[in-house]
């Protein structure tokens, strides 16, 4: 299934996505809950009722008449006011190859144990267009992943059980500013502001079941399944990177063992996979600069059109917009280039 939220009437409601239409739940079961946020919370007993409403409406025993076209509405992001985001680092590709343009080793660290970091989860945003401030547009970068959100309260949760807490996966965009993200880490600490202002995520969520045909085994060493789906990102229209989905070193399932150890996971709760190879411009700079020191930085700037593809899950499209003030913080001392 795929799992739809929009704005309507100052308010989020939950649709399910069927050939292009969107059906209110309260249309597939007046008992079903109206939001993402409370979905979640009744998973259990929420999904196999939207399951059989799916065939409801595949046999119009829902009428079609019901249905609202997906391009009428205002997306929003799949799980508007996530409980928590945390953001993995899961592509040994993407980490090998940042660290070889920084010169330094690869950290034999990185296949010893998953690691993540948290976000602002009041930032997160769906499709449309993502405000930003000036210091933001120094060095401003896309990071191509994939998310995924817990479904159920669990806490200790093994790898070899952690898809049950699994309620789909989505499109992620870890928008990040690298000036304010490189300066703020010299004291090791963060990334903070580097980070909090936006991260995208859409435009639906899509349950485990239509996923299966992609399952693959971990990689060698690892536990839990990837899924072999195709990822893309466009910048006005040009491809600038392109991976796949089961290239995770590290399984959501293992990320998911480790988030929860000793802590409680809750619905709602939104994990990254992290950059795939190729996936942001950090790193697609770092080895174009390595190959020709001359070689011009490509960023992000106000007005492109950043468009996140992966296989299945759909398309992400953000617009950068600037705000319009010159209010730069304090310490910010080099401009980008």
């Amino acid at each position: 299934m795929k799992l739809v939220s929009y704005l309507q009437d100052d308010h989020d409601y939950l649709a399910v996505l069927v050939n292009g239409m969107l059906y209110n739940m309260e249309d597939v079961h007046p008992d079903l809950p109206t939001s993402m946020g409370m979905f979640l919370n009744y998973w259990e007993d929420s999904f196999p009722v939207v399951q059989n409403g799916v065939l409801m409406i595949a046999e119009e025993k829902i009428a079609r008449g019901k249905g609202i076209p997906v391009d009428s509405v205002q997306l929003l992001a799949p799980v508007p006011f996530p409980t928590s985001c945390r953001d993995g680092y899961a592509f040994r590709q993407h980490v090998a190859a940042a660290r070889r343009n920084r010169k330094v080793e690869m950290i034999p660290e990185f296949d010893q144990y998953p690691v993540f970091y948290f976000t602002n989860h009041h930032s997160v945003k769906g499709p449309g267009e993502v405000t930003v401030m000036p210091d933001h547009l120094q060095k401003l970068d896309f990071e191509l992943e994939a998310a995924i959100v817990i479904c159920k309260h669990g806490r200790n949760i093994r790898a070899e059980e952690a898809e049950e807490y699994i309620g789909g996966l989505m499109i992620m965009n870890d928008l990040s500013a690298r000036k304010l993200q490189m300066d703020e880490m010299k004291l090791n600490l963060g990334p903070a502001k580097g980070k909090d202002f936006a991260t995208t995520t859409g435009p639906w969520l899509v349950t485990l079941d239509e996923l299966e045909e992609f399952a693959v085994a971990a990689k060698e060493g690892h536990r839990g399944r990837n899924w072999n789906l195709k990822m893309t990102c466009t910048v006005n229209g040009v491809q600038v990177s392109e991976g796949n989905l089961a290239d995770m070193d590290w399984t959501f399932a293992e990320i998911i063992e480790r988030a929860s150890y000793g802590v409680d996971l809750y619905p709602g709760d939104v994990i990254g996979s992290g950059t795939v190879g190729t996936g942001c411009f950090l790193e697609l700079n770092g080895t174009a600069k390595l190959n020709n020191p001359e070689a011009e930085e490509q960023w992000l700037q106000a007005g492109d059109e950043v468009v996140l593809d992966i296989e299945n899950l759909g398309t992400l499209a953000n617009t950068i917009v600037a705000e319009e003030t010159d209010w730069s913080l304090p310490g910010i001392t080099a401009k980008a280039e």
